[in-house]
């Protein structure tokens, strides 16, 4: 697994894709990922294995495709905790989650302030 938090290629390249809806992305992401994380939280909290398999599997992809490779394999092996039902093993694995989101979401809200508001 990648210990790399934020990918600057991935970033470069959303940049020249998204151009002045950059920003709008990094929002977009943001919000969403702080959704995707309360379920990945509830599922734990109601031992739903399956619940838990298809949040993590939605967060991988957002984190996959926004350069966050280190959040991306952790929500993948959630997502194979969820699969096998060793809800046991996702204790561990969605606080190292918690943690590495807090990380990224401060690195994205610095790259966010490099636009300044949107208009």
């Amino acid at each position: 697994m990648s210990d790399v938090h934020l990918d600057s290629a991935v970033l470069a390249a959303l940049q020249d894709v998204m151009e002045d809806e950059y920003p709008v992305l990094l929002d977009t992401f943001l919000a969403d990922s702080e959704e995707r994380m309360r379920l990945l939280r509830l599922a734990h909290g109601q031992q739903d294995a399956q619940g838990l398999r298809l949040a993590a599997h939605s967060f991988k992809g957002s984190c996959s495709n926004m350069g966050a490779p280190l959040l991306a394999g952790l929500c993948r092996l959630l997502e194979e905790a969820g699969r096998r039902e060793m809800l046991e093993e996702v204790d561990d694995l969605l606080e190292q989650t918690e943690r590495e989101f807090a990380i990224v979401r401060i690195l994205f809200k610095s790259e966010r302030q490099r636009y300044g508001s949107l208009s």
